[in-house]
């Protein structure tokens, strides 16, 4: 058989692109059942409130409506909603699928009403009354910390945690020997996921069989399929989810919400299938929010800019009660810290603490582009405040690339990394010279003119087991079929990641089949039977290192088939581009559909052998991979209106060996348009009585088409050393590595002026304000 170009490497347009496109594919909402009921959630219009009385008579009265149902009827039959994050000494408030005789954000899930379709089901819920009796609130995450109004006054207190870390040498020493202390106070502000396609769930149950199905916009079917069953008490091997096309995720559908525990209840309840769909203003109240961290940090430095020591103090605002991770998020800030530089002493001090607001959870980046942003800032103002240059700055304190394994003073060890070509790439795609020159020109000129850099690490591919809740391994399964062609099944569940491409594309080459004759299934936990999901940049790097493990087993079976044609023995039977032959031993060629015969119809097979021709394998993971890379920004702002201008954007990834670049690419561009929309204006904003004022598109703006620049990529290739493919993970680089440059783009823009500061989102209004306040004549 005549060699073939790899498919690895090459930039495939998505096989599953095709019946997206077309409107063909099947969402959540696209599942219809016979006999399907409709639910519709009441919720609370105050931040915090206890519930006086609930009638829910005049909605039950609706023609149309099969039920209503409050706290009282079904949380003793319903479980507390999860938290899978272990923190010593953790306080967290006990949260109820629907709320007892108190709320405690605007959106508490009050009581459902359940009817024939989803309009009589809203009408319903409108219908019923509830006399609440207003509480104080806080929505202020300092101000909770000093006590007060309590989110919670069961606890005592709205600390939930605290968590100080030491790493690296003495830090008191090394702020005794700075030649100064640059002090500094960043926010990271709150932001909405926002996916396309909010939260749905359809559940149906099976009486005779006591069997439950669940279909869910979800991004973790299989950690689902976990935490379930002790919620809504249907045995694990008698419940089913399934995670059908899911319309964007972002980290915020890495959860398990009450309503997925509610619906699973109500189909059992009432025997009829029940299908419950997230309203835009829903999705914006109810869904996990991201990010929202403040703190102040100091930095001890010598006069040549050499940095002996941080210190951080970061409050985050967990919202109102604890989600799937809420707790954690906030401890991969400090985790990751020191960026992809040497900082000899650290010290951090995280507190997280509960306000009357939705919860935060993982949203993508997951803490780690808090912490980009806080070090790639500090990094700026380092270098402005003792006169270095900023790039020669962070070069001084990278790593070599031969000091890798690296150990950081935060207590992770970097797999492999080369952080100087990286940057030296980027400046030379951007030009660096050239643009510096562009930059003077223009403020010669009067002009606002600013460039940014960053240069960051992230930590990806969760991960080992032993540092992850509910387990970091990943499954899969390879099958050769009958037929000869190839049935590749993962545990892990792309939502527009690219993996039913990507892992054929493996599958092909290690194979020698054509691409078309492979099939990727996942996300059906009766189909996948074991997985961990997709979340944390680890689809590549831990499930299709799962994916090699299998085929490598499928390979050692089939030799061993192709050898008993040969009639010698496995060792000298060699494979490539789907052809076994025996050299030395015969001169023919045998292709797949041979030895799968010989593994199927079995009419005459090796001593020992079993038939079949399939494995799985779970691939355990020895630690976390940190891809890195550089990002550089060129804006123009206007002077008149606070308007910034995006002139150039270079991003330069090392995602390790690029099984399709076409897939890095969207990966980047995505990122990058999520940190665009941060830095410039997105912004989660509850007013003081904690209701949210940006609980609609109309408020909440994302980057628009006209928004995003044209973009320079490129990338470095450094292998992980950590799985077999030396893959790191991309999806989520581009956000980790874009906010702090454009940030620090538009602050170099204004650092004529004299503006050294803006907080996020450094948006017109606030950058027309700074500038007025520095030239008011001129404005």
């Amino acid at each position: 058989m005549a060699d073939r170009a790899p498919y690895i490497g090459r930039a495939m347009k998505r096989v599953e692109d095709p019946r997206l496109v077309k409107g063909i594919g099947t969402y959540t909402d696209d599942v219809r059942l016979p006999g399907m009921l409709h639910a519709c959630i009441l919720r609370s219009p105050h931040a915090h409130a206890r519930i006086v009385r609930i009638d829910a008579g005049a909605a039950k009265a609706i023609p149309g409506v099969v039920a209503v149902f409050t706290g009282a009827d079904v949380n003793d039959s319903c479980g507390l909603v999860p938290c899978a994050a272990s923190i010593p000494d953790l306080k967290a408030p006990a949260h109820t699928v629907l709320a007892d005789d108190r709320v405690y954000f605007a959106g508490h899930a009050v009581a459902v009403a359940v009817a024939a379709d989803p309009y009589i089901a809203r009408d319903a819920i409108d219908a019923i009354d509830v006399d609440y009796d207003p509480l104080p609130v806080v929505t202020d995450p300092e101000e909770a910390v000093r006590g007060g109004t309590l989110t919670h006054p069961e606890l005592g207190t709205n600390v939930a945690f605290t968590q100080s870390v030491l790493g690296g040498s003495d830090i008191d020493d090394a702020f005794r020997r700075a030649d100064r202390v640059v002090k500094h106070r960043l926010y990271h502000q709150r932001l909405t996921p926002m996916p396309i396609e909010p939260r749905a769930v359809v559940a149906s149950y099976h009486a005779g069989e006591g069997t439950l199905t669940l279909w869910s916009a979800t991004q973790v079917p299989h950690l689902l399929r976990t935490l379930l069953p002790p919620m809504i008490g249907v045995a694990e091997n008698k419940l089913r989810i399934i995670a059908p096309e899911v319309g964007g995720g972002f980290g915020a559908k890495l959860n398990v919400y009450a309503e997925e525990a509610l619906c699973g209840h109500l189909a059992m309840r009432l025997n009829a299938p029940v299908k419950w769909i997230e309203s835009r203003r829903e999705n914006a109240a109810c869904t996990i929010h991201g990010r929202d961290q403040i703190g102040e940090y100091e930095v001890a430095v010598k006069n040549d800019g050499t940095i002996l020591g941080l210190k951080a103090r970061t409050v985050a605002d967990l919202g109102a009660y604890c989600q799937l991770l809420t707790p954690a998020i906030p401890t991969l800030t400090g985790l990751v810290l020191s960026g992809c530089y040497r900082i000899p002493a650290i010290k951090i001090d995280i507190v997280g603490v509960y306000t009357h607001k939705m919860s935060t959870d993982a949203y993508r980046g997951a803490g780690r582009p808090e912490a980009t942003y806080l070090i790639e800032r500090l990094m700026d103002v380092v270098a402005r405040e003792v006169g270095v240059d900023r790039l020669e700055l962070r070069l001084k304190h990278f790593p070599a690339p031969t000091d890798f394994p690296f150990a950081t003073s935060c207590g992770l060890t970097y797999d492999s990394g080369n952080y100087q070509a990286a940057l030296a790439k980027a400046k030379q795609l951007a030009d660096w010279d050239q643009l510096m020159k562009n930059r003077s020109a223009a403020r010669a000129a009067g002009r606002l003119s600013g460039v940014g850099v960053s240069t960051y690490v992230e930590i990806c591919a969760m991960g080992p087991s032993s540092a992850m809740p509910a387990g970091g391994w990943e499954w899969g399964c390879v099958r050769m079929e009958i037929s000869g062609k190839v049935t590749v099944i993962t545990g892990v569940s792309p939502h527009g990641q690219g993996q039913e491409t990507s892992f054929a594309q493996i599958a092909a080459d290690r194979l020698g089949v054509p691409i078309e004759d492979i099939v990727v299934l996942h996300g059906d936990t009766n189909i996948a039977h074991y997985g961990r999901d997709t979340y944390g940049s680890r689809g590549l790097a831990v499930g299709g290192s799962a994916i090699v493990m299998c085929i490598d087993k499928v390979l050692a079976k089939a030799k061993k088939f192709a050898a008993h044609l040969f009639e010698t023995t496995a060792d000298h039977v060699e494979f490539a581009n789907g052809v076994f032959t025996a050299p030395g031993v015969s001169s023919r060629e045998i292709a797949w559909p041979e030895i799968t015969g010989l593994a199927y119809v079995a009419k005459s097979l090796p001593l020992g052998v079993e038939p079949g021709l399939e494995a799985s394998s779970f691939f355990e993971p020895s630690n976390f991979t940190f891809p890195f890379g550089t990002h550089i920004c060129a804006v123009d702002i206007d002077r008149e209106t606070g308007h910034v201008s995006i002139t150039k954007y270079v991003a330069v990834d090392d995602c390790g060996p690029q099984i399709n670049p076409l897939l890095v690419e969207g990966q980047v561009q995505g990122g990058i348009a999520h940190s665009l929309g941060q830095v410039l204006f997105e912004q989660t904003v509850y007013d003081e009585n904690g209701q949210l004022l940006t609980g609609e598109f109309m408020d909440y703006p994302i980057a628009r088409a006209t928004d995003i620049p044209e973009y320079v990529l490129g990338s470095t290739v450094t292998p992980s050393p950590i799985n077999p493919l030396g893959v790191k993970g991309v999806g989520e680089a581009g956000t980790i590595g874009a906010t702090p440059a454009i940030a620090n783009a538009v602050l170099d823009a204004l650092d004529p002026l004299g503006i050294g500061h803006l907080d996020l989102p450094m948006t017109p209004e606030r950058i027309w304000q700074a500038i007025k306040t520095k030239t008011p004549a001129a404005v």
